[in-house]
């Protein structure tokens, strides 16, 4: 998720290890599956096929708590995935 509602007072920042992405989540557990990594998983499978396994390759860096810091870390994030145009805001 790349976004968190407001009055949001504890989330996760992770980074997923297979794909470099960095995100935010309201999980906080040490690993998680990588919402684009797990995106790319094609669920429609032929008989002759296995589905692949959804690994948790996405590791927390850091929780952040309070309800500003929150606010603060995800107006950064935003502004790195636009490429600092803040025109949105």
């Amino acid at each position: 998720m790349y976004y968190v509602p407001d009055g949001t007072k504890e989330c996760g920042f992770y980074e997923c290890k297979k794909c470099g992405n960095r995100f935010l989540s309201l999980q906080t557990m040490k690993r998680i599956s990588c919402p684009d990594c797990e995106a790319e998983i094609d669920y429609e499978i032929g008989p002759d096929e296995s589905l692949e396994d959804v690994l948790d390759t996405a590791e927390l860096i850091e929780k952040i708590e309070g309800v500003e810091e929150v606010e603060k870390m995800d107006a950064l994030l935003s502004l790195a995935i636009t490429g600092g145009d803040d025109s949105w805001i």
